[in-house]
């Protein structure tokens, strides 16, 4: 069902879109990342010129305040672009293991339709033999016998690509278990890093309250 509906032709279409906001949101994350950057540098310098100049204490809490914030927008900024990365590796993966869950089902499909083509033949090659040893005809049995070589030839050329679509088949399934691997590491890293995300919020929270009292 999901498959059928990511098949869409929209998607197609708004893929350039999308993969153009990605890298807008990306930049402008960076941008304020930097400038959060530059604002605690700034005010932690002069948050310990104002404490060493013993200034007013309402001139003091105002950089405190200023520092506060600063660091606040760090934290979000930096979270933020981390976790919009890891979101996109994470869609980045779910991708490939779709389309190895796709390419996976194919080559079932392939290794079964080859196998009820082997014992097709099998069955006829068995046939003919049961016919012919109940004739002893030459001419037939020649016939027959250069049939049944020819059976004999077309059933060896079914096992050897039998065994090739088999090979490719448990390749398949050993990268479609690899990235299932990846991508549930890659879940439970996301879970904790939400998880340290929101206990900073809280505290950020908490101080601000502290200040804002």
């Amino acid at each position: 069902r999901w498959q059928k509906i990511f098949m869409f032709p929209l998607w197609g279409k708004m893929a350039v879109f999308w993969n153009k906001m990605f890298l807008t949101i990306i930049v402008l994350l960076i941008v304020l990342f930097l400038d959060a950057v530059r604002e605690v540098r700034k005010y932690s310098s002069v948050h310990v010129s104002e404490k060493a100049a013993n200034v007013n204490s309402s001139a003091f809490d105002h950089i405190q305040m200023k520092l506060f914030r600063s660091q606040r927008n760090l934290y979000l900024s930096g979270f933020s672009l981390f976790l919009w990365l890891v979101l996109r590796r994470t869609v980045t993966l779910l991708t490939q293991l779709a389309k190895e869950m796709a390419s996976h089902a194919a080559l079932e499909t392939q290794v079964n339709d080859a196998t009820e083509a082997a014992k097709k033949y099998m069955a006829e090659n068995k046939r003919l033999q049961e016919a012919l040893s109940g004739k002893g005809d030459g001419k037939k049995k020649e016939s027959t016998d250069a049939t049944e070589e020819k059976l004999k030839e077309e059933v060896e050329h079914l096992k050897a690509e039998l065994q090739k679509t088999s090979d490719a088949f448990r390749k398949a399934k050993t990268e479609v278990t690899a990235v299932k691997k990846q991508s549930e590491g890659l879940r439970k890293e996301y879970d904790h890093l939400v998880k340290e995300f929101e206990q900073l919020q809280q505290s950020l929270n908490k101080a601000e309250d502290k200040k804002d009292m």
